[in-house]
């Protein structure tokens, strides 16, 4: 989800400096939706993991 908030971001930033407006501001507000969505569910998942007391998986 983070990926394709940056992605979104970057294709509206390529959008507005070509010129196309409208492209370029439906493309930043889906990425910042995005990103919103994925902050929300971050913190989320933080708070669920205190309150249960499960350690996180390690990655490796």
């Amino acid at each position: 989800m983070l990926k394709a908030a940056v992605s979104l971001f970057a294709i509206g930033v390529l959008a507005f400096i070509l010129g196309a407006n409208n492209i370029a501001g439906i493309s930043i507000e889906l990425g910042q939706i995005l990103l919103f969505i994925f902050i929300v569910l971050s913190i989320l998942s933080f708070l669920v993991s205190i309150f249960k007391g499960k350690k996180p998986k390690k990655l490796l």
